[in-house]
Formats: C-alpha cells, structure tokens, sequence
C-alpha cells in the first residue's frame, strides 16, 4: 500500500508543480496584493479540489466527465472566466503610474472567491479525478477510500507547491512593482490566461 502510495504521490507532485491557470493566477494576486492574498487564492484553489474530491468519490465527477454537454458549459464557463482575468491584468497594464508599496488587499473573501472559482470551472480536474486517481489509488483500500486518500494528498501538495510559490513571488515584490517591469508582467500575465482560456474553449468544441 505505502509503495503504491509514494508512487501515486510522485505523480501527482509531478502534475501540481506543471505551470497553469492556477499559478498564474496566484502570481497576478502576489504581486497586485501581496502574500496573504496570493494564500488565499491558494487556499481558495485547494478548496476547488476538494469539491471535484468530493464530487469524484460519490460519482458526480463521473457523470459530468460522460455527458458532452454538461462538460462543454462548464469548459465555456471556465474559459470565459479565465480570459475576464486575463483581460483584467491587460487593462492594469495601461496605468503608467507605480503601484503603491503597501499592498492593496483585494477585500476579504475575494482572493479566496477568485482560486475557488478558477479550480471550479475546470472540469479538466473531473476528468483527471475519474481517470486517473482509479489507476493510483492503493488496492488494499476500498475505490473510494483510496480515491479520497490520493484527493486530500494532491490538495495538500497544491496548498503547500502555491503557498511557496506565493512566498516567493511575494518576496520578489519590490523588483515586480517597478512601473516598466510591472507592465510587462500584467501584459505577459494577461496574454497566458487569454491563452489558457483560449486553449479550453478550443476543446470545448
């Protein structure tokens, strides 16, 4: 059980630390408001998990993942929400002037709202969840034992891979808030969620 688990754990490491949606959008709230935001953006993300986790192991994960429909709204919600983010970072970068240096809280919940929302509407996690985690989970423990050991694993691996990340970023503030860097981070940061959410409506069709 412990073998199997440790290889299961490695793979869903290896699938957390992959850059996407959900680090550009911890990277966007570390430097738009600092460290306790960008947390709760992460916090946020790995509640989203959990809600597939749960949905997984009682079957409704399944059911999205085998009707084409309900996937493909769900995939248009997701790719809408990510370019309204992309688009957002775009319009912040034609301010010319520098951003403050203490940082602007994003107001309480909404840093939490924005990491939940973009895991939420990704119904590429279903997909994984209904797919994969089958595959890994420990033969020794019943289906949904197992497949809820490996959901709480991956959250906890998310949470601490982001919160780091987060740490870091954040950390690195000073550099990101000089007024031309910052641009160009905001246009760069726009133009790959844009990308992202292209690339899932894409699939969508």
């Amino acid at each position: 059980m412990w073998t199997q688990t440790a290889v299961a754990a490695g793979v869903l490491a290896l699938l957390t630390v992959v850059p996407g949606p959900d680090m550009a959008v911890v990277t966007k709230r570390a430097i738009d408001s600092g460290r306790a935001e960008a947390l709760r953006t992460a916090a946020g993300i790995t509640t989203g998990l959990l809600v597939w986790g749960v949905c997984t192991v009682v079957g409704l994960a399944a059911v999205l993942a085998a009707s084409a429909e309900a996937y493909i709204v769900v995939k248009i919600l997701g790719a809408a929400y990510l370019c309204f983010l992309g688009l957002q970072a775009l319009w912040q970068s034609r301010r010319s002037a520098p951003r403050t240096a203490e940082p602007k809280a994003a107001g309480p919940g909404r840093a939490f709202l924005a990491g939940l929302t973009t895991n939420v509407l990704n119904p590429k996690i279903a997909v994984f969840y209904t797919g994969l985690l089958p595959t890994l989970a420990p033969r020794e423990l019943p289906t949904a034992a197992g497949m809820g050991l490996l959901v709480l694993l991956h959250a906890a691996l998310t949470l601490i891979w982001l919160g780091s990340y987060a740490h870091l970023v954040s950390r690195a503030r000073s550099v990101f808030e000089r007024p031309g860097f910052r641009r160009l981070l905001d246009r760069v940061t726009g133009a790959v969620l844009i990308g992202f959410g292209v690339r899932v409506a894409a699939e969508a069709n």
